[in-house]
């Protein structure tokens, strides 16, 4: 009866520390709020590089933003992943530039992976995403 009971009580454990994928966010939830618009091409030194604009569509500022880059094989299979930051904020109802190296690849997707809004009342206290 007791060893029943103590693995009753792992197995209690167990579930409640696995984490909620609820609290995950799938990318096409961050498309009614950023939009991005992108180029591949070559580094001055001949790496391949992604550069373009994060547009935010919202009315708060958004700041502290990564981007998650897939390269893709021909078929559209992930060959190589790579993160970069949007160095600005991007403001609202504006753009902000980036540019980040990358692995080569037949082609690229890219997302917004998290970011931060700022508070509109210059607290310095942000919210994550």
């Amino acid at each position: 009866m007791r060893g029943w009971l103590g693995v009753g009580a792992l197995l209690l454990v167990l579930a409640v520390s696995i984490p909620a994928g609820a609290q995950n966010f799938a990318g096409d939830s961050l498309d009614r709020w950023f939009r991005l618009e992108w180029s591949a091409g070559l580094s001055h030194k001949g790496q391949p590089r992604l550069s373009g604009y994060v547009y935010n569509t919202t009315n708060r500022p958004a700041v502290r933003m990564r981007l998650t880059i897939d390269g893709l094989d021909p078929a559209g299979q992930v060959v190589a992943h790579t993160e970069a930051w949007v160095l600005a904020s991007v403001p609202p109802n504006n753009r902000a530039y980036f540019e980040a190296l990358v692995p080569p690849a037949s082609d690229y997707r890219v997302a917004v992976l998290r970011f931060d809004w700022a508070d509109d009342d210059d607290s310095g206290i942000f919210r994550r995403w």
